[in-house]
């Protein structure tokens, strides 16, 4: 018993100076002030320019499109072949996936959806002005995602288009 007495203080002793040497350690291998200096810590304090007058616009863009009335949207684009043709290679990049290639709620991912996709050559979406059609495409409707922050707005109106092309094409059953 007296044997096992003497050498607690010795471990009590190694494994403090083992513990001060781990802390000695642990201090000495950080430095602190160089981590302060690093951009990545400090990104937030750098001064931007001072902006030009009207940079920054205040009206047009989405906002428009949110607050007009749909009905006093009217397309910039004329119908013509070239308006159309980009609205083709548009609408093959965004809508043909769920709309399908006729536009008739027939695409590929679409099939997947319940409900499905929007016929766009029924009667309740051709009588609809390009404005609503330009409304619906930018901000979404029902499961159709908004396109405005990933189609360009002349690339939208395109897509009107294109679609007023289809409807004026006799369809193919």
């Amino acid at each position: 018993m007296s044997t096992v007495c003497q050498r607690i203080p010795f471990f009590s002793l190694a494994g403090y100076l083992l513990g001060l040497f781990l802390l000695a350690q642990t201090v000495t291998g950080c430095d602190y002030a160089r981590m302060t200096d690093d951009e990545a810590v400090n990104t937030y304090q750098t001064k931007l320019p001072a902006m030009p007058e009207h940079t920054v616009p205040v009206d047009g863009g989405i906002e428009k499109v949110r607050t007009s009335d749909p009905s006093d949207l009217a397309n910039p684009l004329p119908f013509a072949e070239s308006s159309i043709e980009q609205g083709r290679v548009d609408y093959g990049y965004f809508c043909v996936h769920c709309h399908g290639p006729k536009a008739d709620g027939q695409g590929t991912v679409g099939q997947s959806f319940s409900p499905l996709p929007t016929d766009l050559m029924q009667d309740s979406v051709r009588i609809q002005t390009d404005g609503e059609l330009f409304v619906k495409t930018s901000l979404g409707y029902k499961r159709c995602p908004p396109l405005a922050q990933t189609v360009a707005e002349n690339d939208r109106w395109a897509i009107i288009n294109y679609l007023r092309f289809l409807a004026l094409s006799p369809r193919k059953q």
